[in-house]
Order: C-alpha cells, then structure tokens, then sequence
C-alpha cells in the first residue's frame, strides 16, 4: 500500500484510531474476551486472531469496512489502536492521528460516555491542534468509519463491566474483610472473659489447696479433698493449654470440671470436724 499520508493523489489513506479501557488491565484476558463478543454482535467479523497475554492482534471487518485491530496492555489501561484503509475523498486534511495524551479514556472519552457527538468530538480536537491538522471528518455521519463508533461503543461497554463487576467483587471482598475483622474481634472478647475465668478459678484453687495443707498439718485427713485439688489442678492447666490454641468450648469445658473438683474439696473439707 503506498504511503498516503501526505499524498493527497493517493485513492486510499490509513486511519489510526486508538480506544482506551480505563483500569482495566489487570482483567486483559477477560477484556479481550468480552471485547470480540461485543464486536461480534454488532455484526463485526473477527479473523486471524493472535492472543496474547498482554498484546493482541486481529482483523476486522464491519459493513464492508476492513482494518486490523491491536489490544494491548498499556500500564493500568488496556488500549485498542484500529487501523483501516480509507479513500483519500473521505479525508481532506492529512492522517486522523492516535488519541493519547491527557485525554486518554477512550477514542475521546468523552464520546465513549456519552457526553459528546463523535463527529463533534474529533472536530474539535483537530480544531484546537492536538492531533494535528485535519479537516472534515465532523461534515457528514456518512464520513465517519463505521467501525470508529461501533469499536468506541464496544470499548466502553466492556470498560463499564469490567469495572462494576470489579466493583463489586471488591465490595464482596470487603464485606469478607469486615467479618473477619468481626469475627477476630469476637474471639478476642471470647478469649478475654475465658482468661478472667481462668484466673478466677487459679485464685480459689490455691485457696482451698492452702486450707487442705493446714487441715494435714492440724493431723486431719486430707486424702479425699487433696485429691479433688490435685486433679482440679490438671483440669485448669488443660484449659490454659486450651485457651493458647484458641479452643474455647474445650477451656470451658475444663473450667467447668476444675470448678466442680474445687467446689468438692471445700465441701469435704468443711465436714472435716464431723466425720
């Protein structure tokens, strides 16, 4: 094809388009896949597709309109380049440039969000110097490149899902933080009044172990009572051993039992004078 970007006794011109999928590269596999969908069902044949897994390329052809298509990753972006051969009647001024720059979002993100007329859009860019001279594209709708608007429409459509099902998923996603959060929270409270449980029974364990040792020094028979306190006294060091790897039915069971043992020891020890 000869070079016809400065000719203008060409017959056919190139047209560069570029569209940008805004924070979406992260999901470029899923882009991708969703973008040719699209496309395809606004009636666009797809052929000699070469994925990647951060660049792309295919042709494309749209109500006799063909050109080839380029998705690449583009740091936080994915961005779609569009070539297509045009007759020279169709431009008036030079080549229709690459969009990039600060306003990327899109072939005019504007017009992909639906704030200005595609035409409008372009006219006003190339008016104010941006992407160099040009002159005509804005005239008719019939001069636009059907692609250029079904390609912005499709870009855009893919962007807004991507991005509210990555919405969304983050929301899930924190909803799982904040139950976790809760959830640490919770077992930490657990854990807490489980401790002050523990501590309380350590008190009257020694308590009523003093007493059994002053009961034997008094010549009394401490055998049964003893017993009860020894084995309250395994009891509350499987519970603390418990409560270190965060099984709380287990402490309370174990503190439940050592809080009987101790019971009966004092219970026998106060009948002590009556046997």
């Amino acid at each position: 094809m000869p070079d016809c970007e400065i000719d203008y006794n060409c017959t056919e011109v190139v047209m560069a388009f570029v569209y940008y999928g805004q924070g979406v590269s992260s999901l470029y596999q899923d882009f991708v896949e969703r973008l040719m969908s699209q496309l395809a069902l606004r009636g666009t044949e797809i052929t000699h597709q070469s994925i990647g897994d951060t660049s792309s390329m295919m042709d494309v052809r749209h109500t006799g309109e063909e050109g080839r298509m380029e998705i690449a990753v583009d740091r936080e972006n994915v961005r779609v380049s569009y070539t297509v051969e045009r007759q020279r009647k169709e431009i008036k001024k030079g080549l229709m440039g690459a969009i990039a720059g600060a306003g990327i979002g899109s072939i005019l993100g504007s017009v992909m969000r639906g704030e200005r007329d595609l035409g409008d859009a372009i006219g006003g860019a190339a008016a104010g110097g941006a992407y160099g001279a040009y002159d005509g594209y804005e005239s008719s709708h019939e001069e636009r490149t059907a692609f250029a608007e079904v390609g912005a429409e499709a870009v855009r459509d893919v962007e807004n899902e991507l991005q509210a099902s990555s919405e969304g998923q983050e929301e899930a996603r924190e909803a799982l933080r904040e139950r976790g959060r809760q959830k640490r929270e919770e077992d930490l409270a657990r854990t807490e009044e489980l401790r002050e449980l523990l501590e309380e029974l350590y008190g009257d364990l020694l308590a009523v172990q003093e007493e059994v040792e002053i009961a034997a020094a008094e010549g009394q028979d401490v055998k049964k009572p003893r017993a009860r306190t020894d084995r309250a006294e395994v009891l509350y060091g499987e519970a603390e051993a418990a409560l270190e790897e965060g099984n709380h039915a287990v402490v309370k069971a174990k503190v439940k039992a050592a809080r009987a043992m101790v019971e009966g020891a004092e219970e026998l020890l106060a009948n002590l004078g009556n046997e």
